[in-house]
């Protein structure tokens, strides 16, 4: 009789290279730490219009005794434990997350894509990156960046990264997810659910050529306990950092 344990190693062995989420028609590639980049050259994915998403709702700390998301548990039959109830006293986190990106184009010229300060960008004009709304709220739209992979040659690196403008610093209760959505091929999910008390930003993926000259998404999900300016040096940007603010409403 085989156990329940040898049938867990022995999924284990066969799963695929990377972790995979939902059906045939919303399949998506989860890079993990494991397997943290994927090649958008590879997959015919490098032109047309690149989405980059950010969605995520505020929630209370009563999942933090589940293992995290691309944890498994060290005893499988943990999974079958019922989820202790919490007590109705715990609050729902207040936070603001924000996604941005710094850019680099191969004629030297750098910046930064982000709600603050309106930094919107452009998609058919220099950085060729363009932010789409500002969800102060979040929800399953969120915010999204757009990328024309048409002028990549014109690209040499792109940091995606998130912000906690205002509000609890708790990324790991705010259940984001940052999804690429290419123009063919399996989206692209990276989850910021790691328990990083205090921190207020996280550089979430970089997108730049590799040795071969293929376009590679990177896992980064470096987490800081500062903004911008912090990422700036960790990366090596260069750029002047100053204080920033959101205009008022919700645009």
């Amino acid at each position: 009789m085989v156990s329940l344990w040898e049938n867990w190693r022995g999924g284990m062995r066969r799963g695929p290279r990377f972790d995979t989420v939902g059906g045939s028609s919303t399949y998506a590639t989860e890079l993990t730490r494991r397997h943290p980049t994927v090649s958008l050259t590879r997959q015919g994915a490098d032109s047309g219009h690149l989405q980059i998403n950010l969605s995520w709702r505020a929630r209370t700390s009563d999942l933090n005794g589940r293992p995290r998301r691309g944890r498994l548990p060290r005893n499988p039959l943990e999974l079958f434990k019922p989820v202790p109830v919490q007590g109705h006293t715990q609050g729902v986190v207040t936070v603001d997350l924000d996604l941005a990106c710094l850019y680099e184009l191969t004629d030297g010229s750098k910046g930064v894509v982000q709600p603050l300060g309106g930094l919107l960008g452009e998609i058919n004009a220099p950085p060729y990156v363009k932010l789409s709304g500002d969800d102060r709220f979040g929800g399953t739209s969120g915010e999204t960046i757009y990328v024309n992979l048409d002028h990549k040659d014109k690209i040499k690196r792109l940091l995606v990264f998130v912000y906690i403008y205002d509000g609890t610093p708790a990324f790991d209760r705010t259940q984001a997810v940052v999804t690429l959505i290419p123009s063919s091929g399996p989206r692209i999910e990276v989850g910021l659910d790691e328990r990083e008390p205090d921190a207020r930003s996280c550089a979430v993926v970089l997108i730049e050529r590799d040795g071969k000259g293929q376009l590679v998404v990177r896992r980064e999900v470096r987490y800081v306990y500062g903004f911008q300016s912090e990422l700036d040096r960790l990366y090596g940007w260069g750029l002047q950092w100053g204080r920033g603010f959101k205009k008022s409403g919700r645009s």
